[in-house]
Protein backbone atom coordinates (compact mmCIF):
# COMPACT_ATOMS: atom_id res chain seq x y z
CA UNK A 1 0.00 0.00 0.00
CA UNK A 2 1.41 3.82 -0.32
CA UNK A 3 1.58 5.97 2.55
CA UNK A 4 -1.60 7.71 1.16
CA UNK A 5 -3.42 4.54 1.62
CA UNK A 6 -1.80 3.68 4.64
CA UNK A 7 -2.91 7.30 6.34
CA UNK A 8 -6.71 6.95 5.07
CA UNK A 9 -6.67 3.41 6.76
CA UNK A 10 -5.17 4.64 9.89
CA UNK A 11 -8.06 7.58 9.87
CA UNK A 12 -10.91 5.46 9.48
CA UNK A 13 -9.72 3.05 12.50
CA UNK A 14 -12.20 3.68 15.31
CA UNK A 15 -10.20 1.26 17.62
CA UNK A 16 -6.99 2.52 19.22
CA UNK A 17 -4.21 2.61 17.43
CA UNK A 18 -0.91 1.08 18.36
CA UNK A 19 2.07 4.06 18.27
CA UNK A 20 4.12 1.97 16.41
CA UNK A 21 2.49 1.69 13.61
CA UNK A 22 2.77 5.11 13.31
CA UNK A 23 6.48 5.16 14.16
CA UNK A 24 6.80 2.97 11.53
CA UNK A 25 4.43 4.99 8.68
CA UNK A 26 6.95 7.77 10.10
CA UNK A 27 10.33 5.75 8.64
CA UNK A 28 8.80 5.85 5.09
CA UNK A 29 7.86 9.84 4.75
CA UNK A 30 10.20 12.43 3.50
CA UNK A 31 10.75 15.33 6.10
CA UNK A 32 8.60 18.40 5.77
CA UNK A 33 10.61 21.64 4.73
CA UNK A 34 9.83 24.84 6.82
CA UNK A 35 8.67 26.23 3.14
CA UNK A 36 6.03 23.24 2.85
CA UNK A 37 4.19 24.79 5.89
CA UNK A 38 4.23 28.84 5.52
CA UNK A 39 1.92 30.81 4.45
CA UNK A 40 -1.25 28.44 4.95
CA UNK A 41 -4.01 27.56 8.19
CA UNK A 42 -3.64 23.35 8.31
CA UNK A 43 -7.21 21.34 9.39
CA UNK A 44 -5.79 19.14 11.90
CA UNK A 45 -6.64 15.57 13.17
CA UNK A 46 -5.61 13.32 15.70
CA UNK A 47 -4.60 9.43 15.77
CA UNK A 48 -6.43 7.84 18.97
CA UNK A 49 -3.85 5.85 20.52
CA UNK A 50 -5.04 6.49 23.71
CA UNK A 51 -2.72 9.59 24.91
CA UNK A 52 -4.74 12.18 27.11
CA UNK A 53 -3.74 14.85 24.50
CA UNK A 54 -6.34 13.40 21.73
CA UNK A 55 -8.63 13.77 24.22
CA UNK A 56 -7.66 17.32 25.58
CA UNK A 57 -8.03 18.76 22.02
CA UNK A 58 -11.70 17.18 21.14
CA UNK A 59 -12.72 18.97 24.41
CA UNK A 60 -10.87 22.18 23.13
CA UNK A 61 -12.82 22.05 19.64
CA UNK A 62 -9.63 21.77 17.99
CA UNK A 63 -9.34 23.01 14.29
CA UNK A 64 -5.79 22.51 13.63
CA UNK A 65 -2.59 24.94 13.26
CA UNK A 66 -1.89 28.03 10.98
CA UNK A 67 1.76 28.98 9.83
CA UNK A 68 1.49 32.89 8.24
CA UNK A 69 5.40 32.93 8.42
CA UNK A 70 8.24 31.10 10.51
CA UNK A 71 8.15 33.50 13.32
CA UNK A 72 4.64 33.31 12.95
CA UNK A 73 2.79 30.45 13.46
CA UNK A 74 -0.41 29.39 16.08
CA UNK A 75 -0.24 26.03 17.23
CA UNK A 76 -3.94 25.80 18.45
CA UNK A 77 -6.96 27.09 16.24
CA UNK A 78 -9.92 26.37 18.05
CA UNK A 79 -13.58 26.81 17.38
CA UNK A 80 -15.84 28.86 20.09
CA UNK A 81 -19.40 28.31 21.50
CA UNK A 82 -19.96 30.04 18.21
CA UNK A 83 -18.64 27.78 15.95
CA UNK A 84 -16.00 30.78 14.96
CA UNK A 85 -11.96 29.89 14.48
CA UNK A 86 -9.68 31.57 17.21
CA UNK A 87 -6.60 30.66 18.73
CA UNK A 88 -6.40 29.54 22.15
CA UNK A 89 -3.51 30.98 23.44
CA UNK A 90 -4.11 30.38 27.02
CA UNK A 91 -4.17 26.83 26.39
CA UNK A 92 -0.84 26.64 24.07
CA UNK A 93 0.35 29.56 26.45
CA UNK A 94 1.48 31.51 23.49
CA UNK A 95 2.54 31.14 19.60
CA UNK A 96 5.17 29.01 17.94
CA UNK A 97 7.68 29.58 15.58
CA UNK A 98 9.18 26.98 12.66
CA UNK A 99 12.48 25.87 13.03
CA UNK A 100 14.51 23.38 11.33
CA UNK A 101 15.13 20.46 14.05
CA UNK A 102 16.97 16.84 13.77
CA UNK A 103 14.62 14.48 15.18
CA UNK A 104 15.59 10.95 14.82
CA UNK A 105 18.51 11.43 12.51
CA UNK A 106 16.77 13.75 10.19
CA UNK A 107 15.76 17.34 9.90
CA UNK A 108 12.26 18.18 9.68
CA UNK A 109 10.49 21.61 9.66
CA UNK A 110 9.15 21.47 13.58
CA UNK A 111 6.88 23.84 15.35
CA UNK A 112 8.39 24.66 18.84
CA UNK A 113 6.11 26.35 21.13
CA UNK A 114 6.55 29.89 22.71
CA UNK A 115 5.61 28.68 25.99
CA UNK A 116 5.61 25.04 26.74
CA UNK A 117 9.00 22.72 26.03
CA UNK A 118 6.90 21.44 22.87
CA UNK A 119 8.16 20.90 19.83
CA UNK A 120 6.20 19.50 16.76
CA UNK A 121 7.99 17.55 14.45
CA UNK A 122 6.58 17.38 10.45
CA UNK A 123 7.09 14.61 7.28
CA UNK A 124 4.74 14.85 4.69
CA UNK A 125 2.77 12.29 2.93
CA UNK A 126 2.15 14.23 -0.01
CA UNK A 127 1.90 18.28 -0.79
CA UNK A 128 -1.42 18.92 1.22
CA UNK A 129 -1.12 16.25 3.81
CA UNK A 130 1.32 16.04 7.13
CA UNK A 131 2.34 14.09 9.60
CA UNK A 132 3.08 15.41 13.15
CA UNK A 133 4.87 13.94 16.14
CA UNK A 134 4.80 16.29 19.59
CA UNK A 135 8.15 16.07 21.33
CA UNK A 136 9.45 17.27 24.16
CA UNK A 137 9.44 17.42 28.18
CA UNK A 138 6.65 16.42 30.30
CA UNK A 139 3.13 15.11 30.79
CA UNK A 140 1.82 17.18 28.07
CA UNK A 141 3.95 15.61 25.01
CA UNK A 142 4.33 11.72 26.73
CA UNK A 143 1.67 9.73 28.38
CA UNK A 144 2.57 6.23 29.54
CA UNK A 145 6.31 6.50 27.61
CA UNK A 146 4.27 7.42 24.20
CA UNK A 147 4.58 10.40 22.06
CA UNK A 148 0.81 12.28 20.63
CA UNK A 149 0.48 11.54 16.50
CA UNK A 150 -1.83 13.81 14.70
CA UNK A 151 -2.06 15.16 11.30
CA UNK A 152 -2.35 18.38 9.50
CA UNK A 153 -4.20 18.58 5.66
CA UNK A 154 -3.81 21.99 3.35
CA UNK A 155 -6.80 24.55 4.22
CA UNK A 156 -6.64 27.92 2.98
CA UNK A 157 -3.46 30.19 1.78
CA UNK A 158 -3.12 32.85 4.65
CA UNK A 159 -1.19 36.02 4.61
CA UNK A 160 1.38 36.95 6.91
CA UNK A 161 0.11 38.89 9.87
CA UNK A 162 -3.10 36.80 9.19
CA UNK A 163 -2.82 32.96 11.03
CA UNK A 164 -4.83 33.57 13.57
CA UNK A 165 -8.02 33.61 10.54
Amino acid sequence: MTVQEDVAALRARTDRIDPRELDALWDRLEPATIDDLIGYRWRGFSFDTGHHTHHMLGAARWYGKSFAAAEDAQPLLCYDEDGNLFSDKATGRGGASLWEVRFRGEITATMVYDGMPIFDHFKKVDADTLIGVMNGKGRLVFDGGEHYWFGLERDIAIEPGNSRK
